[in-house]
Order: structure tokens, then sequence, then C-alpha cells
């Protein structure tokens, strides 16, 4: 009797057809748009945490938000313009500098984030399953909020300098914010996975990155136009090599559709979108194959 009932249980479960199957990703590049939208209640509620935690247990709550460029774009104006002397291609310096943070902080706060998500998340990882995918995609989007509120500063002061009478020409080439802004997601995205990939076996590396993205600021150009650099490397025959950082054309572009000044060019601009891209599928890829086995190394 009882071995019948064995049978027609083992027949019941081969026969049983499961809802979900968790298995390892074989694929290279998994990025399961399905799973992904299946999730999206998830998600929102790690977007929702994110900007939860930020604002805890603070005294100016979203006000930082716009104190830390106002700050900034002030201290870079006072050392970079007046006393170094550095020119802004005519624009006043300090909304020159703002146009530049603004978009920085949206890519900095991504990038160092998002670079840290086997390390913050690990005891969520070994717990459940969900797309691992998913954090560092909430990560970028609930840094909108914070880029979102500083870009309603910036278009203020920007208005205010138009009513001053300043040489400010906003042009129709703003309508391409949104694909600017997702070109840098995919940068950030991209080199935060290989990195958070990396500090899975090499701790060290955390140390190095808040010093590697302040370097790179100075790489890109936030505060200097790209011009002043071009001009310097022109006699040399080198000035091209300052659109091989991906980020020279975006931000010239943003610079130019809301300030009328900036120096980018089609190669610039077609090589961020080709990096962008390919940069993404390289962290995905590194991603996956990390995501597999990294919960027995961290």
């Amino acid at each position: 009797m009882a071995e019948k009932i064995a049978r027609q249980t083992e027949n019941s479960l081969d026969n049983q057809q499961w809802l979900y199957e968790i298995s390892p990703k074989r694929k290279l590049v998994a990025f399961n748009f399905e799973e992904i939208w299946r999730y999206r209640d998830l998600l929102m509620l790690f977007v929702k945490r994110d900007i939860v935690t930020y604002y805890k247990q603070t005294v100016l709550g979203p006000l930082w938000f716009l104190i830390q460029p106002l700050l900034t774009s002030i201290i870079q104006f006072v050392i970079f313009n007046k006393i170094a002397q550095i020119e802004s291609d005519g624009i006043n310096y300090f909304l020159f500098a703002l146009a530049g943070n603004t978009l920085w902080f949206y890519f900095s706060d991504c990038f160092k984030s998002t670079s840290d998500t086997f390390k913050t998340n690990q005891n969520i990882f070994g717990k459940v399953y969900f797309p691992r995918v998913i954090m560092p995609i909430s990560i970028t989007i609930s840094n909108l909020l914070k880029f979102g509120i500083q870009f309603l500063f910036f278009i203020c002061m920007m208005t205010y300098f138009i009513m001053q009478g300043k040489a400010v020409m906003p042009n129709w080439e703003i309508v391409f914010t949104p694909i600017l802004l997702i070109l840098m997601a995919l940068i950030s995205l991209g080199f935060g996975m290989i990195i958070s990939s990396m500090t899975t076996k090499y701790r060290d590396l955390t140390f190095l990155i808040g010093f590697g993205v302040q370097l790179y600021m100075y790489l890109t150009p936030v505060v200097y136009p790209t011009s002043l650099v071009v001009k310097k490397l022109k006699p040399y025959g080198y000035e091209n090599l300052v659109y091989l950082n991906p980020l020279t054309s975006l931000f010239e572009f943003f610079k130019y559709s809301y300030l009328g000044k900036g120096e980018f060019t089609t190669f610039g601009l077609v090589y961020s979108v080709v990096f962008s891209i390919v940069i993404f599928l390289l962290g995905l890829i590194v991603f996956n194959r990390t995501e597999k086995n990294f919960i027995d190394t961290v």
C-alpha cells in the first residue's frame, strides 16, 4: 500500500506544471525584460527604499539636493574662475559650473551606488530569488529624483540669468535630454556592475572608487570647457583625444542645448552612444557571471 502511494505521488510530481523555474543563467547577456516587468513592484519598492533612507534622520531633507550643487558651484566659481582665471566660453561661470555639476552628480551617484551592489545587498541576495539586475536599475531610477530637483534648480538659475540679459541661449536640442540621461545611466550601470563584480573578490577596489570618481571629474569638462582643452592640444595634433572620454560629448551637448555654448563633434556623439551600449552589455555579462557564485566569495 505504501509503495502504491509513493508511486502515485512520484507520478503527480512528474506531471505537475511549475509556475516558475529558477536556474542559472546560461547566456552571456541575460536581460529578461518580461521577468523584470513581473518584478516591477519589487523594483518600485527598492526605489522607494532608496529615497526614504536618504532623507531619514536629516534636518534639511531634500534641501541637501540643492545645497550640494549650489555650494560646489560657488566654490568652483571662486577657485577656477576668479583665482585660476579659467574662462567659460563667454557664459557666466557659476551657471556654467552648475550645468556641469547637475549632470555630473547624477552620473557619480549612480556609479558609486551601483559599484557597491553585491556588497551592500549580500544579505538579500543570499535569502531570496529575484532578478539581481533590478538592484542597480533601481539605483539609477531613484537618483532621477535627486537629478530632477537639481535640474529644476538649474532651470530656475538659467531663467534668472536670461532675464538679466546674460549670454544664455537655449536651443531646441533640449528635447534630447532624456536620451542623454539614458546614455549616462547606461555608462554608470556598465562601469558600476563591472566594479561591483570585481569587489566581491578584491575588496581594496572599494577604497579606489571615491578617489577614482574625483579624478574622473577632472577628465570630464565639468569645470572647464572642451574648447579650452582643444585649444591647448591643437598645436600638438592631439585635440581629438579629449573625445575619447565618452562623457565629454554628452556634457558638451547638454551645455550647448541649454546654454548655447559647447564644442562637440558628430564622431564624439556617435562614439559616446556606441560606448554606452558596449560598456553596459559588458557590465551585464560580468554581472551575470558573478551573481551565480558571488555569495561564496563576498
